[in-house]
């Protein structure tokens, strides 16, 4: 088994009637925005086409948000950020979509 397929973390909606909805980050980069292209669509008017991006270091199996320049902001437990690495159990507020990141395997 590589060692890979147990690092990947997941972002999972916390409000809202998608609330439950997990999605895995088992790419390089993942966009969060409004845009049908992004990897996370969220239909939300509070969040830019292309709102945030989740970068993903597999050699060091971290994640780190980044904030595209975003009307409204990207916040990580409560604080609007520019970039922050994120951590188990963070809470990552888009628009008015919360996101829980669980590292590895959710429960």
């Amino acid at each position: 088994m590589s060692g890979n397929a147990t690092s990947l973390a997941h972002l999972i909606i916390r409000n809202g009637e998608f609330a439950g909805t997990n999605y895995v980050l088992n790419q390089q980069e993942t966009i969060i925005g409004r845009n049908p292209t992004t990897n996370i669509t969220l239909l939300d008017e509070g969040i830019s086409r292309e709102h945030a991006i989740i970068l993903r270091d597999e050699e060091e199996g971290l994640y780190t948000i980044e904030d595209l320049q975003s009307t409204n902001g990207t916040k990580v437990n409560g604080k609007r950020i520019r970039t922050a690495e994120l951590a188990n159990g963070d809470e990552i507020q888009i628009g008015r979509t919360l996101f829980e990141f669980v590292a590895g395997e959710p429960e």
